[in-house]
């Protein structure tokens, strides 16, 4: 009996040996097996770098990195380069203005040449089919325009976005690059809005990156976009315009449309009031149809309404447009700013979620049944002065050690009754704020900031300042 238990233990320790020794062997032929597999590779080198790019989302980008491509023609540049002007920037922007055709001498001037973008002519094209009944031709050529900037920017290293735009599209440029910034420009992305329109959305397309609000594609899906655009322009002779064409070559690649609402195609007329004065919490990147739309400050023309309206943008980009919603219970009043544009005071308790909605000011893009359908919640604009809240317009902006000031004034004298606690009686609005630094977590979850009404020393003044809500502020009319 003894000694069969020790022929047991005996027969037990070579098994487990040998189950140790073969478990040793295979895991020596694990980690060997790239080595012979690929005996000169830089395995470990190669994975590593892998490893770098999966996670380096290469966001952080200067307006070096964008290309232009401005679409426009013979008869409406000379007058339209104006608003170009307005942007662009000479010593930091790169891109183009296509045209059909070369401008006359007497069109252009040395200094044109110094501060607006160079001029390209765009390629030849009578052999694409064009068959749309209410369209232009012309809409093949410039949707080509993609292809033909990603052609003359191949061979720059440092490009990582190119941007698109009509010639009355006006771009702020630091909330462009800012917006570009959360994305990881190695991937695939088309980058843009639709229209403000629900018919046009309807006709054309939900999922469609309007051209004249400007759209952004990514540099490794604009090179396969540009090896491809003439295939999908031949197989879509029926469509409009040309967004409508790179929407629908994009489409077959498999890319869908990223929605960003600082972009904006401004399918309105008239009076664009209420959509300026109640922007989304998102940087503003473009706005379009200037020439459609009413001068956005009282007593300036066009042009100068929209340098005014830069100036401030100078000082706080990020911030322009941005809407901050604070109550004066003392009076029921409730104080709507439009950061470097408008201050409006209802003199009732207008609750946030009615705050934000659009007032319609505006006439409708098309007039139809369906014209007065919006993409956005909206509300009525009192059409008598008198029962509409007091609006006080951008009249300067400074810096000091304490931040930036604005200060808005009333623009219209009105003949209207007033009651004991009307603001009607206040003739200047003080806003105090420090300059937005949006970061990308801002930007991937943004929230809307807070104000105070301050003390004032005249009381024809009110005072505001802006600042971050805490935690768990709700912004609402405290009793």
């Amino acid at each position: 009996m003894q000694f069969f238990k020790v022929n047991s233990k005996t027969s037990s320790c070579h098994g487990i040996k040998s189950l140790i020794l073969i478990s040793c062997f295979v895991c020596t032929i694990y980690f060997l097996y790239p080595f012979i597999l690929v005996p000169n590779s830089n395995f470990l080198d190669h994975n590593s770098t892998i490893s770098h790019d999966q996670y380096d989302l290469s966001s952080s980008i200067t307006l070096q990195n964008v290309v232009f491509g401005i679409a426009s023609n013979s008869k409406s540049w000379p007058k339209r380069k104006e608003y170009v002007k307005l942007w662009w920037k000479p010593n930091e922007m790169r891109g183009c203005v296509f045209l059909e055709k070369k401008l006359p001498d007497s069109t252009t001037s040395t200094n044109d040449s110094i501060i607006l973008p160079p001029i390209c002519i765009s390629k030849d094209i009578s052999r694409f089919p064009y068959t749309n009944r209410g369209g232009s031709p012309s809409a093949i050529r410039v949707a080509r325009v993609v292809s033909e900037i990603v052609a003359l920017n191949l061979n720059h290293s440092n490009v990582k976005w190119f941007v698109f735009g009509d010639d009355d599209t006006i771009f702020f440029e630091e909330n462009l690059v800012k917006t570009l910034s959360k994305y990881d420009n190695g991937l695939w992305y088309y980058i843009g809005s639709n229209s403000e329109s629900f018919i046009q959305n309807k006709f054309f397309s939900f999922e469609m990156a309007f051209g004249g609000a400007g759209f952004a594609i990514s540099y490794p899906l604009a090179k396969v976009l540009a090896r491809v655009l003439d295939s999908c322009i031949e197989r879509y002779p029926h469509l409009y315009g040309s967004d409508g064409r790179i929407h629908a070559c994009l489409t077959e690649l498999g890319v869908t449309l990223s929605h960003e609402p600082g972009f904006h195609q401004m399918d309105v007329n008239g009076n664009a009031f209420g959509l300026l004065a109640a922007h989304p919490i998102r940087p503003l990147v473009s706005l379009h149809h200037m020439e459609k739309i009413d001068p956005i400050f009282p007593y300036m023309s066009r042009m100068k309404a929209l340098q005014h309206l830069y100036h401030a943008a100078t000082f706080d980009p990020h911030r322009i447009l941005q809407q901050t919603v604070c109550y004066d219970s003392r009076f029921s009043w409730t104080i709507s700013v439009s950061w470097g544009y408008v201050v409006q005071i209802f003199e009732h308790n207008v609750q946030m979620p009615d705050a934000q909605r659009v007032q319609e000011s505006y006439l409708p893009w098309k007039k139809n049944a369906y014209g007065t359908l919006y993409e956005f919640n909206n509300r009525k604009f009192e059409s008598d002065p008198c029962r509409r809240q007091v609006v006080y317009f951008l009249d300067e902006v400074s810096m000091g050690i304490d931040g930036i000031k604005t200060i808005y004034n009333k623009k219209t004298s009105e003949n209207c009754i007033l009651s004991k606690n009307s603001p009607r009686k206040l003739e200047e609005i003080r806003v105090l704020s420090h300059k937005l630094e949006l970061d990308k977590k801002q930007l991937l979850a943004p929230r809307r900031h807070c104000c105070d009404i301050l003390p004032s020393t005249s009381d024809k003044v009110m005072e505001i300042g802006i600042r971050q809500c805490r935690e768990d502020e709700l912004i609402y009319m405290h009793k």
